[in-house]
This record gives structure tokens, sequence and C-alpha cells, in this order.
């Protein structure tokens, strides 16, 4: 019988070594532009990064100081100008932010007290503090705060202000294209994966058709051939919402892309070079990769489908945590973790493939479905209805996956990302798949 003061203790490794990655990742992004680039809007989609670094301070102190805690607000009157629903990002320029300095200062004040309140915190009680789930909950949104700075980072102009190293480079891949998944039922989402938020609940059985996936994400290559074939003036690929949208913003290639001659070249953090062929294509909106499927003559495919691609193991007929199995991500699973800039060329990382033979469907690019996002059923909104309910309905389409600016606290085969669907400064790519002829 397992010790509940050793997994009380291991619950606190986890979660102290969350936080604290977490927030490293946090201070490189800060850290590494002056003030007046923090201070900045660099784009009207999203917030200065002074904005979304008192943020991530004022929602640890509101849930592990105040929530769990029960401690008194440190800085009430700020509430108000963190709150991601009372202020659109295009108009937090004019809010009156905390400074670099004292944002700094805040956030490092409430993480210190944060982790004195870990320090003595028992893993019980509530469902906000059983198995640690607040502190999994503040760790994963920092997280996504950082790979939301990050795409910051990739808007705004001038010098390039990250580093680091390129993924290795791998032999082209020649495996098959496809894989077939087997129908029948199987179980998505999750009951007891601890720091799961409330739209990955509850586990419950999903009957699949046979189907036919991508082996890997879809290629700057095979894009470049849908943009060469015309795939941008030919109405016939688009939904009728996507056709308008692309010519009301003359969009004839994923953002930061340009032509220069015969050549492809993107912008990538600050440094134009040319479009690798083999990486997966990023920064396409869902109706770009819906018309590229549509040309291809396939689909994206369903968010149903993704996941029993994702964590289906016909062996032991069972759900596993990512694609490879149950145990946590390592360098050799998947390219999260901003560890690198860029997405690993197509058929990278073999032993992250799934037992269906899939790969990368963790990390290097979020991708594409074609679901709404939508809730399972008996889904319960929890801790609160402003990360997932208010969100639910057509308006929002699923992605899936990761990509290489998610960190492994953020990322697993049940977590569910969403988007509207013309949002494409965002890292996402995606797939394609095929109905099984029976």
């Amino acid at each position: 019988m397992t010790d509940p003061a050793l997994d009380a203790e291991a619950l606190r490794e986890r979660a102290v070594a969350s936080l604290i990655t977490a927030r490293d990742r946090t201070t490189l992004l800060t850290s590494c532009v002056d003030e007046p680039e923090l201070t900045a809007q660099h784009s009207p989609l999203m917030s200065p990064l002074v904005w979304d670094l008192a943020h991530i301070g004022n929602q640890e102190e509101q849930w592990l100081l105040r929530a769990v805690a029960g401690h008194e607000a440190i800085r009430p009157e700020i509430d108000g100008l963190y709150d991601a629903f009372e202020h659109p990002r295009a108009e937090r320029p004019s809010l009156p932010l905390l400074p670099p300095d004292e944002a700094r200062r805040y956030a490092a004040d409430v993480r210190g007290r944060a982790l004195d309140v870990l320090e003595a915190a028992a893993f019980d009680g509530t469902r906000l503090t059983e198995a640690g789930f607040a502190f999994g909950m503040i760790a994963q949104h920092e997280q996504q705060h950082d790979e939301t700075m990050l795409i910051t980072h990739q808007l705004r102009r001038g010098p390039r202000a990250l580093t680091a190293p390129d993924p290795e480079p791998v032999p082209l891949f020649t495996g098959p294209s496809e894989v077939l998944v087997p129908g029948g039922p199987f179980t998505m989402g999750t009951s007891d994966e601890p720091w799961a938020l409330d739209n990955e609940r509850p586990a419950h059985r999903r009957e699949v058709a046979p189907f036919r996936i991508d082996t890997t994400p879809v290629t700057n290559a095979a894009y470049q051939a849908f943009i060469a074939d015309g795939g941008y003036e030919e109405p016939r690929w688009w939904t009728a919402e996507g056709w308008a949208h692309v010519r009301r913003n003359a969009i004839t290639a994923p953002l930061f892309w340009r032509r220069d001659g015969g050549q492809w070249l993107r912008r990538r953090f600050g440094v134009t070079e040319a479009v690798p062929p083999d990486e997966p294509v990023l920064h396409v909106c869902w109706y770009e990769a819906d018309a590229y499927a549509r040309w291809a003559g396939r689909r994206l495919p369903t968010e149903a489908e993704w996941e029993k691609a994702a964590r289906y193991d016909p062996a032991g007929d069972r759900s596993a945590r990512y694609p490879w199995g149950d145990a946590e991500p390592t360098p050799e699973h998947a390219n999260l973790g901003q560890r690198h800039l860029r997405p690993a060329p197509a058929g990278s990382y073999p032993a992250g493939e799934s037992p269906l033979g899939v790969r990368q469907l963790i990390g290097d690019v979020w991708e594409w479905t074609s679901s709404d996002f939508l809730p399972y059923p008996g889904f319960r909104a929890f801790p609160y209805k402003e990360y997932s309910e208010v969100f639910f309905g057509p308006g929002h389409k699923v992605l899936r996956g990761g990509s290489f600016a998610v960190d492994a606290v953020a990322c697993r085969g049940t977590f569910r990302n969403w988007d509207l669907p013309v949002r494409r400064q965002i890292f996402s790519g995606f797939r394609t798949a095929r109905s099984e002829e029976i």
C-alpha cells in the first residue's frame, strides 16, 4: 500500500518543479527585451507583455493565496485591470498597468507566499486542493500565458530577442503517408488525470468509424503545392465564410510568409529565412487548413478521431495518457517547452509514435480539427465558468496536440485548445484524414 505521506511529498515536488519551470520561462520572455518593448502593444490581437506578467501574478494570488489559503488580498485594486474578461486585449495598453519593475516585484511577492502555502498544503479536503489541483492549474495557466507571450515575440518587429538550438536533423521521412485507425468505441477524455482541466472531463465512451489519418502533420512543401495549384484563388475549396475571409484580408499564404522571386521566405522571431520544406506548416487558420484538406481530397479529422489516433492502444483496448503510453514526455518523445523555436521535421520523434504508427501528435504544431468546441457529456465547470464554458459553441474550433511553445504540464492526450477559425498568429498547423471505405 502506498504511503499517503510519500504521495503528498511527490505531489509537492511536482508542483514546485512545475511552478519554477513556468516562472523561469516567464522571466526569460520578459527580460530579453527592454522596458518600451514590454509596455508596447505589438499587435491588437495581443496584450503588452507587461500585462501578461502582472496577470500571471494576479491569478496566482487569487487562487493560491486567497482561494486555497484564505489570505487577504495583497493588491485588490488591480484585480479589474488584470481581468481578461473585463478588458479586451486591444484596450489594455490604455489601462493604468503596473510598470515592469513593479509587476516583477508583485509577481515575485505572490510566488514567495504561494510556495509557503504549497509547503504546508495537505492536498485533501476540497476539489481545489485534492491532488494539488490548484497548484497544477496555476502552473498550466502561467505556461499558457508564456505561450501567448512567445506569440507576441513572433509578432513584434525588430531584431531577434530569443534564441534556441534547432531540432536535430532527421532523414527525410519515407514511411507510410497515412495510418488506418480501426473503428469502434474508445475512452475519450479523463476522470482520473489529477491536473486535467474541466473541459477534458469526464471520461466517456465514444464510437468512431474506421478512418485513415496522416502519419505526420502537413508539411510546408505539401502546402506550397496547394498554393502553386491556385488554392487561394479557387473558391470551391473554401467554405463561404473562409472564402470571404481570405478575400477580405488578401490572404495568399501562411502568416509571416512572403514570396521572393522563386523562393518562399518567412519571418521567424526576428529572422528572415527560407521556408524549410520538410517542417510542418505553421501559422495557418482553420479556414486554410480546411481548404487544403478539400483540395487534397481529404478532410480535417474530428476531435474524437484525433484523440483516438493519439491515445488508443488496440493491444490493451485502452486509452493512454500520451501516444507513447503513460510516461511523462521526454525530449525523445516530443518537441515541447520552447526547447526549440520551430517545429521539428516531419517524421521526427519515433519514440513518440502511437501504437498505430502516427507521429508527432504531441508538440511541434497545434493541429486544427473539424470540431466545434463543445462540452463532454456530464461536463461541470470548475473552478470557474470563464475557463471553458463561456467559449462553448460553433464559434470556436478545437485544436489538439500542443506545439513547440507548449510546456508538458499543459499538454497531454486529453488536453483541448480552441480558437476562432480566423486565428493564425497561434502556432497552428494540421493533418488530414479520410473515411475508410467499408
